[in-house]
């Protein structure tokens, strides 16, 4: 099939989708759900309430009558039927995670004025958990976090990075199966219809937080007649030249609107894990050690890789500055390598539940878009950002698994327009090393008047009910509830 036709055949799916949708439901009444055959979830921690099913899509949308895989969603119903709106669609982060457990967890968080309106509904993309998985059985040393983000040698060199590239992509090739090639943004976006449709709802409202804002937003331009209240929490540059890569590339801004904010704090009088007098010294304290590491690194047993370079010292940093919860752990780290000492080693997810994440978040990360092959010109963009951005050492305009990806993507990355009904609230933390700032603001003007943004004046990643504010909670707690939203964009200042 020609490119032209299968996108075609693909978005005629999409199309599809909507002219099976079931009658609207009235706003007092749970729908009908004649497809939905519900059944006690596996595991434990589950709140009672709390049950779970699956249906089958197609593989590929554009061979609908093709092979289908099964997707599992969850639901907890909305508390107060006589209130009930619809049905709240819990959209996960990753990509390589998952959101079927969240209405008993982050559900639950949810103020009772919003929990009385919606059944809460969460779901394992295609790929992934108790979907149909896909695993590529890498080697166990590329289970590593510096190996799935792009880390360069400490020169600069992507001599290593490509060699891992073509390593992992050998293995999702031998081992991912047919499904690895058909796990994109786009196709979890179908499959979220799918869901509405077997729910019985015409429409659908969603709370979706970092990737899972992508995915809200590609819904959004699929099928705009089907969307209700939309939040957007922690939000990336909807660059669909780029797609992930512009992600990645978020990072060194991410990590400079960050850092400062964990300087002041480990540089502060009378604070247990104090790392150096001012928040000045904390940086160049971080940069030296850094470099020291990169030349001499720590033996550190039972972590993977089984040593403390200058690159996992980064990327830890990273990790902690998603939640100032975890600024005294990078802080310890700082102060053990200082001493040429390590913590203990953190411990990782079962290899099993790695291994299938790591496949689901590759396949969409290169699926999606098509990245460059060429090492001289990681090695050029991995140049330039070490020069303007050294914390994080030019990782991320790196080479990622996708340099060496053996799959054309299977159409074109969604655009985000500002063509659709109004349905947008983005809720955003000013300083988010994940999702900056300066890229959620780019997808706000993308979407232009189908949106309003609530910009937080907040530390950390994820907005709503975390690392957020009250003003910025109210408001979107609010937004959910009754419709209304703040009449343009707008700042939440206090706490």
């Amino acid at each position: 099939m020609t490119s032209i036709k299968r996108n075609a055949a693909l978005f005629a799916a999409s199309a599809a989708v909507l002219s099976l949708a079931v009658p609207a439901a009235t706003a007092s009444a749970a729908p009908r759900t004649p497809h939905v055959d519900w059944t006690t979830c596996e595991g434990t921690g589950f709140d009672p309430r709390q049950r779970c099913a699956t249906i089958e899509v197609p593989m590929d949308y554009a061979d609908p009558h093709g092979k289908k895989i099964t997707i599992a969603f969850s639901r907890i119903p909305a508390e107060n039927p006589k209130t009930r709106r619809g049905a709240l669609f819990m959209i996960p982060g990753g990509p390589g995670g998952g959101s079927l457990d969240q209405p008993s967890e982050e559900g639950q968080k949810l103020p009772q004025e919003v929990r009385d309106r919606y059944d809460l509904i969460g779901f394992d993309p295609r790929g992934y958990g108790r979907s149909t998985p896909v695993s590529c059985d890498v080697e166990p040393g590329d289970l590593a976090r510096t190996k799935l983000l792009p880390w360069p040698a400490p020169d600069g060199s992507v001599t290593e990075s490509m060699a891992t590239a073509r390593r992992m992509s050998e293995a999702c090739a031998r081992n991912g199966g047919p499904l690895m090639r058909h796990i994109s943004t786009a196709n979890e976006a179908r499959d979220l219809d799918r869901i509405r449709a077997a729910l019985g709802e015409r429409k659908i409202s969603a709370w979706g937080v970092s990737y899972g804002t992508y995915v809200g937003a590609v819904y959004n331009e699929l099928f705009p007649h089907r969307t209700d209240r939309f939040v957007l929490d922690s939000n990336g540059t909807p660059d669909h030249v780029r797609v992930h890569r512009a992600w990645f590339a978020a990072f060194e801004v991410g990590a400079e609107d960050n850092f400062p904010e964990f300087a002041r704090w480990a540089s502060r009088p009378g604070n247990p894990d104090r790392v150096a007098g001012t928040a000045a010294e904390v940086r160049r304290l971080f940069i030296r050690l850094a470099g020291r590491l990169d030349r001499e690194p720590l033996p550190w047993p039972g972590a993977n890789p089984e040593q403390l370079n200058g690159n996992v010292f980064r990327q830890m940093m990273l990790d902690s500055l998603y939640d100032p919860d975890d600024y005294p752990a990078l802080a310890r780290l700082m102060l053990a390598a200082r001493k040429g000492t390590v913590p203990p080693a953190p411990q990782a997810p079962p290899a099993a539940v790695l291994q299938n994440a790591i496949a689901g978040s590759v396949a969409t990360l290169c699926n999606d878009v098509a990245w460059p092959r060429s090492a001289a010109a990681y090695e050029k963009g991995v140049a330039e950002s070490r020069a303007t951005y050294p914390l994080t050492a030019g990782m991320p305009r790196g080479a990622t698994v996708c340099a060496a990806w053996p799959y054309a993507p299977q159409e074109p990355a969604v655009r985000i327009t500002d063509r659709g009904p109004s349905t947008v609230l983005m809720v955003q933390n000013r300083r988010d090393v994940a999702t900056p700032l300066s890229g959620a603001r780019e997808l706000r003007a993308a979407l232009g008047g189908r949106a309003v943004m609530v910009t937080v004046n907040s530390t950390g990643h994820g907005a709503y009910l975390a690392n957020g504010n009250a003003c910025g909670d109210r408001t979107v707690s609010h937004f959910l509830a009754t419709g209304e939203r703040p009449q343009r964009d707008t700042v939440c200042v206090s706490r």
